[in-house]
């Protein structure tokens, strides 16, 4: 029988830890809430630039395009730079283009300072991570990850909010201008609340250079043949080629490690779970853009009650995390995940029957239900992703599954709203009918995730015994 009364309690959070928590908080939260503000300001920048929303969703886009280039370097840029002074970069960066994005004076030149941001933005949550981990220690670990978690869970809920407030009282500029004192603050904040350390001498070749010359203009391309009117055989085939041409060289063995490990794809769970996750992304980040538009193009809402009226999904996945985590251990993640895609399944077929009359009671229930189910999908899948996996490969196969979970919100998107883009010209004067017809895309991608969701773990791996007691 263990001996319960001589483990040690755990180490408390000194003040020291907690304020380099708060340090790093305000600055994960500009990066947060700006990915989620924007949402509602679309409808609002098609008119502005007047241009269509195939061509403005690459507001979004090239952020997420551009986060998801520099996720996999960020690790590697912080053992030989330093953490703190990458996090202080990456604050930079964000600042720059956010002051740059509140300043476009057309919509290609805001979709470039979009991406500007997105190198700054992309690397501001990793490092986050990396910073706490560090300090915390696995004492404390857990309790100082609920802290970073924190503007993860308010951004959707808060992100809409005050997007369509700052719209609605005054100029869509202010939604990135918004983030230039909070962001100064947090620069002054890592000053001294960020501990230094030393940054190790790299070898001969510390970064995989060709891999990330090869992704970045490979993704671009390809999503921007699925969206574009023009030349899209062209631009497909060419994103095709060099992301075949990333493939061959992140499988081959050399001395730097790959950008990606694509070995990992091997792996079974690690596979199910990666493709679940681009599936269930290219959806739910669908839904997000979709339903703001729908609120002000079919509804004639202004941002902010559109902001208010998405507020029952974060709410529903709110309510389900903790729910969805203790059912994960207890059963495993493939009864788990089956029943979240059985509720967004359902809740997408509501929105397929969403009209310009349609119950605003009615249709916030259903985004209460689905946000649930999202986070039915979302929480064993990041478990299940792990399994069986050694210690040693978890930070390659963490950013390999959060570039595939950006890339998933990318093509999402683009192709819906490429989509929409059609049926609200086959549609004309009735724009319902054209949203309908995007959600029923939707429910497409949505039903093609019960496939990887049948090949996930039933049950979690047991431990393996302890040999070395006796």
């Amino acid at each position: 029988m263990v001996d319960t009364t001589s483990r040690t309690p755990p180490a408390r959070l000194d003040p020291a830890l907690l304020r380099l928590g708060i340090t790093v908080i305000v600055g994960t939260v500009t990066a947060m809430l700006d990915m989620t503000m924007v949402a509602v300001a679309l409808a609002g920048l098609t008119r502005t630039f007047h241009t269509s929303v195939t061509t403005i969703q690459w507001v979004s886009t090239a952020y997420l395009l551009a986060i998801a280039t520099v996720i996999p370097v960020t690790g590697r840029l912080a053992e030989r730079f330093g953490a703190r002074a990458m996090w202080r970069f990456a604050l930079a960066g964000f600042l720059i283009g956010s002051a740059l994005c509140g300043l476009a004076w057309s919509a290609g030149a805001l979709i470039a300072f979009r991406a500007l941001q997105g190198v700054g933005g992309g690397m501001i949550v990793p490092l986050s991570m990396m910073i706490l981990a560090q300090a915390a220690g696995p004492d404390r670990r857990g309790r100082v990850m609920a802290l970073v978690a924190v503007p993860g869970q308010l951004a959707p809920i808060l992100g809409p909010l005050v997007g369509g407030l700052i719209i609605d009282a005054g100029n869509w500029r202010w939604i990135f201008y918004v983030n230039i004192p909070i962001g100064l603050l947090a620069l002054l904040l890592a000053r001294r609340g960020i501990p230094a350390a030393p940054p190790r001498e790299p070898g001969a070749r510390w970064l995989d250079l060709t891999g990330l010359a090869l992704l970045a203009p490979a993704l671009a391309l390809t999503l921007y043949g699925v969206s574009a009117r023009t030349a899209r055989i062209p631009l497909l085939a060419a994103g095709v080629v060099l992301l075949a041409a990333f493939t061959v060289h992140g499988l081959r063995r050399r001395r730097v490690a790959p950008l990606l490990d694509l070995r990992l794809f091997a792996h079974r769970p690690f596979a199910a779970a990666s493709t679940l996750n681009f599936l269930s992304r290219l959806s739910v980040f669908g839904v997000m853009i979709l339903m703001p538009l729908y609120y002000q193009q079919v509804r004639g809402h202004g941002a902010l009650t559109a902001g208010l009226l998405l507020a029952p999904q974060s709410l529903g996945t709110m309510l389900a995390l903790p729910v969805t985590g203790r059912l994960t251990d207890r059963i495993g993640a493939r009864p788990v995940v089956l029943a979240g895609i059985a509720i967004t399944t359902l809740g997408t077929l509501a929105f397929t029957r969403v009209g310009p009359h349609t119950g605003g009671v009615a249709l916030g229930a259903v985004l209460l239900v689905w946000g649930m189910g999202v986070a039915a999908v979302a929480v064993p899948v990041s478990a299940a992703a792990y399994e069986g996996l050694a210690p040693a490969q978890i930070p390659g196969a963490t950013s390999a599954i959060t570039t595939v979970q950006t890339v998933g919100a990318s093509v999402g998107a683009a192709v819906l709203t490429a989509i929409l883009q059609h049926r609200l010209a086959h549609h004309r004067g009735a724009p319902s009918a054209a949203f309908d017809a995007a959600f029923r895309w939707v429910l497409a991608f949505t039903a093609l995730t019960l496939l990887p969701a049948l090949l996930l773990p039933l049950r979690r791996a047991r431990p393996e015994p302890d040999t070395a007691r006796t």
